[in-house]
């Protein structure tokens, strides 16, 4: 049995929509078609079968006319594909070589990944290392306990670091200039939920100083609970976030909070050490 996910179109709206353009581009350094074409890219998500220009210039917000030569220029590039009988574009292998290069350099994950799945087996939930993308967390290792029940998330998912465990438990060790403009960022793509999230956030952060982690009870998913802490690289150099999550019926508050959540801070702390 899969829970339901962001990607799979639940019912809970996801608060990733990540559109940041409008104040990168006042950077004069900043390539504002760079940044569009990487956009159509992001805009695709699991699940998809294939994307039209119709649909992509919606997710993204963008001109259909400008996506046209973007999907053009990316297809002769090698990142998207076209596909004639379906009339849709779909990621091409291009993206996929960029992505194997990137996971490929995170030696954290093979380090993580035997500790992560120790815990997955024991809490018969899922445990996954991610890092931010803009207002979401993207996982980059997951494992997955023995259980059927399991949440449709794997390499590449991306969660709201509004309303998760593991993205709360980020903002809390973020520079204070970085967390206040995500926080301003979020104000104003979601103004009328924006004091639900404001006050999660600020929980969380109690919940990190009080016990080194903190909690998401139903606020992503309604049926979904977790805990995340923050997990710094080695040299200090990166930061990422783990998080031990799953159906409401199997992890329970006392049990995030007494067994899952100082073994999972006991993770992070094993891995920043070395």
């Amino acid at each position: 049995m899969m829970l339901k996910s962001a990607e799979a179109g639940g019912k809970d709206v996801p608060l990733y929509e990540d559109d940041l353009l409008e104040e990168e581009a006042k950077d004069r350094q900043f390539v504002t078609a760079l940044a569009r074409g990487l956009d159509v890219l992001r805009c695709f998500r699991p699940g998809d079968v294939g994307l039209g220009n119709q649909e992509i210039a919606e997710r993204t917000r963008l001109p259909k006319p400008t996506i046209s030569r973007l999907t053009y220029t990316l297809t002769r590039l090698g990142y998207l594909t076209y596909s004639e009988r379906l009339g849709v574009y779909q990621l091409g292998s291009g993206v996929l070589a960029l992505g194997y290069a990137m996971l490929s350099g995170l030696d954290i994950r093979e380090r993580a990944r035997p500790l992560m799945q120790d815990l997955a087996n024991d809490a018969n939930a899922s445990v996954a290392l991610g890092t931010r993308d803009r207002l979401s967390m993207v996982y980059v290792e997951c494992c997955k306990g023995p259980g059927t029940v399991t949440l449709r998330l794997d390499v590449g998912s991306r969660v709201p670091i509004a309303t998760t465990a593991m993205g709360r438990s980020l903002l809390s060790v973020l520079p204070e200039a970085e967390r206040d403009y995500l926080m301003e960022s979020m104000r104003e793509r979601f103004p009328d939920r924006y004091p639900a999230v404001k006050a999660g956030i600020e929980k969380a952060m109690e919940e990190m100083d009080r016990y080194g982690f903190c909690l998401s009870l139903g606020d992503w998913q309604s049926d979904v609970h977790a805990v995340g802490v923050p997990l710094l690289s080695a040299d200090r150099s990166a930061v990422f976030a783990l998080n031990c999550g799953g159906p409401s019926f199997i992890l329970s508050p006392d049990y995030l909070k007494n067994e899952a959540g100082p073994r999972l801070a006991e993770i992070a702390r094993q891995l920043t050490a070395r």
